[in-house]
Protein backbone atom coordinates (compact mmCIF):
# COMPACT_ATOMS: atom_id res chain seq x y z
CA UNK A 1 0.00 0.00 0.00
CA UNK A 2 1.38 3.64 -0.99
CA UNK A 3 1.45 6.24 1.39
CA UNK A 4 -1.29 8.77 1.26
CA UNK A 5 -0.54 12.21 0.81
CA UNK A 6 -1.47 15.39 2.59
CA UNK A 7 -3.20 17.56 -0.57
CA UNK A 8 -2.48 20.85 0.94
CA UNK A 9 0.97 20.37 0.73
CA UNK A 10 3.28 20.60 -1.96
CA UNK A 11 4.92 17.24 -2.88
CA UNK A 12 8.83 16.98 -3.43
CA UNK A 13 10.66 13.94 -3.91
CA UNK A 14 14.22 13.21 -3.32
CA UNK A 15 16.06 10.39 -4.75
CA UNK A 16 18.99 9.52 -2.76
CA UNK A 17 21.72 6.59 -2.30
CA UNK A 18 22.40 5.93 1.16
CA UNK A 19 26.41 5.45 0.37
CA UNK A 20 26.43 9.43 -0.39
CA UNK A 21 27.26 11.70 2.36
CA UNK A 22 25.66 14.84 0.34
CA UNK A 23 22.71 13.17 -0.55
CA UNK A 24 22.38 12.40 3.24
CA UNK A 25 23.30 16.00 4.17
CA UNK A 26 20.54 17.53 1.75
CA UNK A 27 18.22 14.95 3.25
CA UNK A 28 18.53 16.18 6.77
CA UNK A 29 17.86 19.65 5.44
CA UNK A 30 15.06 18.72 3.90
CA UNK A 31 13.71 17.05 7.23
CA UNK A 32 14.15 20.56 8.27
CA UNK A 33 12.39 22.19 5.61
CA UNK A 34 9.17 19.88 5.71
CA UNK A 35 9.25 21.76 9.28
CA UNK A 36 9.18 24.85 8.33
CA UNK A 37 7.63 25.26 4.36
CA UNK A 38 4.62 23.69 3.33
CA UNK A 39 6.10 20.42 2.01
CA UNK A 40 5.44 16.85 2.13
CA UNK A 41 8.40 14.76 0.80
CA UNK A 42 8.34 11.43 -0.52
CA UNK A 43 11.60 9.26 -0.32
CA UNK A 44 12.72 7.15 -3.67
CA UNK A 45 16.14 5.54 -4.55
CA UNK A 46 18.76 6.23 -6.81
CA UNK A 47 21.80 4.09 -7.32
CA UNK A 48 25.34 5.21 -7.47
CA UNK A 49 26.40 1.99 -8.72
CA UNK A 50 23.85 2.29 -11.87
CA UNK A 51 24.81 5.55 -12.71
CA UNK A 52 28.40 4.70 -12.73
CA UNK A 53 27.86 2.07 -14.78
CA UNK A 54 30.75 1.24 -17.78
CA UNK A 55 32.70 4.51 -16.74
CA UNK A 56 35.89 4.19 -16.16
CA UNK A 57 36.75 4.77 -12.30
CA UNK A 58 39.49 4.43 -9.85
CA UNK A 59 39.96 1.21 -8.68
CA UNK A 60 39.28 1.93 -5.06
CA UNK A 61 35.54 3.66 -6.24
CA UNK A 62 34.79 0.84 -8.71
CA UNK A 63 35.11 -1.53 -5.62
CA UNK A 64 32.77 0.78 -3.73
CA UNK A 65 30.65 0.26 -6.48
CA UNK A 66 30.45 -3.03 -6.65
CA UNK A 67 29.46 -2.79 -2.50
CA UNK A 68 26.76 0.06 -3.73
CA UNK A 69 24.62 -2.70 -5.21
CA UNK A 70 23.14 -4.38 -1.55
CA UNK A 71 21.25 -1.65 -0.01
CA UNK A 72 19.60 0.10 -2.46
CA UNK A 73 18.48 -3.51 -3.39
CA UNK A 74 17.27 -3.97 0.36
CA UNK A 75 15.07 -0.72 0.12
CA UNK A 76 13.61 -1.52 -2.96
CA UNK A 77 13.07 -4.97 -2.17
CA UNK A 78 11.80 -3.78 1.45
CA UNK A 79 9.23 -1.29 -0.34
CA UNK A 80 7.86 -3.90 -2.56
CA UNK A 81 7.36 -6.24 -0.11
CA UNK A 82 6.32 -4.18 3.09
CA UNK A 83 5.10 -0.57 1.25
CA UNK A 84 6.39 2.26 0.49
CA UNK A 85 6.75 3.88 4.47
CA UNK A 86 9.59 1.83 5.06
CA UNK A 87 11.79 3.61 2.72
CA UNK A 88 12.60 6.83 4.97
CA UNK A 89 13.23 4.87 7.97
CA UNK A 90 15.17 2.39 6.15
CA UNK A 91 17.11 5.27 4.83
CA UNK A 92 17.65 6.52 8.10
CA UNK A 93 18.78 3.27 9.84
CA UNK A 94 21.05 2.44 6.88
CA UNK A 95 22.30 6.39 6.78
CA UNK A 96 23.07 6.86 10.76
CA UNK A 97 25.47 3.75 10.36
CA UNK A 98 26.91 4.90 7.28
CA UNK A 99 27.26 8.67 8.02
CA UNK A 100 27.39 9.21 11.35
CA UNK A 101 28.71 5.74 12.74
CA UNK A 102 31.58 5.05 10.15
CA UNK A 103 30.56 1.56 9.47
CA UNK A 104 32.11 0.41 6.18
CA UNK A 105 30.68 -3.28 6.07
CA UNK A 106 27.45 -2.77 4.33
CA UNK A 107 26.51 -6.20 5.40
CA UNK A 108 26.22 -5.20 8.64
CA UNK A 109 24.51 -1.86 7.79
CA UNK A 110 21.94 -3.87 6.19
CA UNK A 111 20.83 -6.21 9.01
CA UNK A 112 21.24 -3.23 11.80
CA UNK A 113 18.98 -1.28 9.72
CA UNK A 114 16.56 -4.20 8.88
CA UNK A 115 16.20 -4.83 13.03
CA UNK A 116 15.73 -1.62 13.89
CA UNK A 117 13.05 -0.78 11.31
CA UNK A 118 11.43 -4.37 12.36
CA UNK A 119 11.68 -5.74 9.00
CA UNK A 120 12.57 -9.67 8.17
CA UNK A 121 16.19 -10.35 8.46
CA UNK A 122 15.99 -12.32 5.06
CA UNK A 123 15.09 -8.98 3.30
CA UNK A 124 19.24 -9.20 3.19
CA UNK A 125 19.35 -11.56 0.75
CA UNK A 126 18.24 -9.04 -2.20
CA UNK A 127 21.47 -7.14 -1.21
CA UNK A 128 23.33 -9.94 -3.40
CA UNK A 129 20.32 -10.70 -6.04
CA UNK A 130 19.65 -9.22 -9.30
CA UNK A 131 15.65 -10.12 -8.68
CA UNK A 132 14.64 -6.45 -7.97
CA UNK A 133 17.29 -4.69 -9.98
CA UNK A 134 14.75 -3.65 -12.69
CA UNK A 135 12.57 -1.96 -10.27
CA UNK A 136 15.58 0.13 -9.17
CA UNK A 137 16.27 0.45 -12.11
CA UNK A 138 13.34 2.32 -12.88
CA UNK A 139 13.17 4.30 -9.94
CA UNK A 140 16.99 5.40 -10.88
CA UNK A 141 15.57 6.27 -13.85
CA UNK A 142 12.86 8.56 -13.09
CA UNK A 143 14.86 10.84 -11.40
CA UNK A 144 18.13 10.74 -14.18
CA UNK A 145 14.92 11.23 -16.75
CA UNK A 146 13.67 15.27 -15.07
CA UNK A 147 17.53 16.03 -14.44
CA UNK A 148 20.09 14.85 -17.29
CA UNK A 149 23.04 12.66 -16.74
CA UNK A 150 25.45 15.08 -15.75
CA UNK A 151 24.59 15.03 -12.26
CA UNK A 152 24.52 12.31 -9.35
CA UNK A 153 22.38 12.09 -6.08
CA UNK A 154 20.47 13.45 -4.93
CA UNK A 155 18.20 14.76 -7.23
CA UNK A 156 14.99 17.08 -5.88
CA UNK A 157 11.79 17.38 -8.25
CA UNK A 158 8.89 19.84 -7.11
CA UNK A 159 6.42 21.92 -9.04
CA UNK A 160 7.17 20.71 -12.21
CA UNK A 161 11.23 20.81 -11.92
CA UNK A 162 13.79 19.22 -10.48
CA UNK A 163 17.60 19.69 -9.60
CA UNK A 164 20.77 17.86 -8.32
CA UNK A 165 21.76 19.00 -4.96
CA UNK A 166 21.96 21.32 -2.90
CA UNK A 167 25.29 19.84 -1.99
CA UNK A 168 25.67 21.68 1.66
CA UNK A 169 26.98 21.41 4.93
CA UNK A 170 26.66 21.66 7.79
CA UNK A 171 22.63 21.05 6.70
CA UNK A 172 20.75 24.18 7.76
CA UNK A 173 18.02 24.15 10.37
CA UNK A 174 15.21 26.23 10.84
CA UNK A 175 14.34 29.41 8.97
CA UNK A 176 17.82 29.24 7.21
CA UNK A 177 16.39 25.86 5.75
CA UNK A 178 13.01 27.83 4.82
CA UNK A 179 15.52 30.54 3.22
CA UNK A 180 17.77 27.94 1.61
CA UNK A 181 14.56 25.82 0.04
CA UNK A 182 12.85 29.28 -1.02
CA UNK A 183 16.32 30.19 -3.09
CA UNK A 184 16.62 26.64 -4.39
CA UNK A 185 13.02 26.30 -5.72
CA UNK A 186 13.10 29.95 -7.54
CA UNK A 187 16.52 29.47 -9.51
CA UNK A 188 15.28 26.25 -10.25
CA UNK A 189 11.91 27.06 -11.71
CA UNK A 190 13.84 29.75 -13.60
CA UNK A 191 13.68 29.18 -17.46
CA UNK A 192 17.09 28.06 -18.47
CA UNK A 193 18.47 28.41 -15.00
CA UNK A 194 21.53 25.36 -15.43
CA UNK A 195 24.10 26.02 -12.54
CA UNK A 196 25.60 27.56 -9.51
CA UNK A 197 28.73 26.07 -8.26
CA UNK A 198 31.48 26.78 -6.29
CA UNK A 199 34.55 24.86 -4.70
CA UNK A 200 34.02 23.19 -1.69
CA UNK A 201 36.57 23.88 1.10
CA UNK A 202 34.39 21.34 3.89
CA UNK A 203 33.43 17.70 3.57
CA UNK A 204 29.96 16.76 5.19
CA UNK A 205 29.62 17.72 8.89
CA UNK A 206 27.23 15.45 10.49
CA UNK A 207 25.96 17.09 13.47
Amino acid sequence: MGRVTDTTKTPVELWFDPLCPWAWMTSRWLMEVEKVRDIEVTWSVMSLAVLNEDRDLPADYAEMMKKAWGPVRVIIAAAREHGDGVVKPLYDAMGTRIHLGGEKDYGVVVSGALEEVGLPADLARFATSTEVDEPLRASHQRGIDLVGQDVGTPVISVDGVAFFGPVVTPAPKGDAAGRLWDGCVLVAGTPGFYELKRTRTSGPVFD
